[in-house]
């Protein structure tokens, strides 16, 4: 009689199963390592606005492989140039979220101490849940004052 009450009482003590992983997981998978957000194989990480962006710079590379594409940075870094022991290093994630939406503040610093003026980075990465996964709606560096969804992508053509 008294394992199946300790069953049930362990059963509701216990913390209730997140249908999506904490959302700070979904930024930490960029860092650790770094990758570029842009790359066809992560598209299924992002919604909408950033994804038309990364059509229309899909489009762009298409149209001229020899030419700049309009992300010629990686945005999670919002940077070219960076040291990845320092950035998994230093990254500091803060998350707050609000029922089917969430902010991940993503604090780091590209280089090591006194190697690069400028090296620390703040971005903040705007997520929704989407059928029980955090999805990425876009990105913004609070360090220089951008927003991904905002970015130009001329490529002579509008996806609309």
């Amino acid at each position: 009689m008294k394992m199946p009450f300790l069953f049930v009482a362990l059963v509701l003590a216990a913390p209730p199963i997140a249908v999506a992983g904490p959302a700070a997981d979904a930024v930490k998978f960029f860092y650790t390592p770094v990758k570029f957000e842009p790359d066809a194989k992560y598209r299924d990480r992002f919604t909408e606005p950033v994804t038309k962006l990364f059509a229309l710079n899909d489009e762009a590379l298409r149209k001229n492989p020899d030419q700049m594409p309009c992300i010629d940075f990686d945005p999670g870094l919002d940077a070219q140039d960076f040291d990845q022991k320092t950035v998994s290093r230093t990254l500091k994630l803060d998350e707050t979220i609000s029922g089917d939406t969430a902010e991940v503040t993503a604090r780091f610093d590209l280089f090591p101490e006194g190697e690069g003026e400028g090296s620390r980075r703040e971005m903040i990465w705007s997520l929704k849940q989407v059928g029980g996964s955090w999805k990425v709606a876009d990105l913004t560096s609070k360090t220089n004052g951008w927003t991904l969804s905002t970015l130009e992508c001329m490529t002579g053509e509008s996806l609309d």
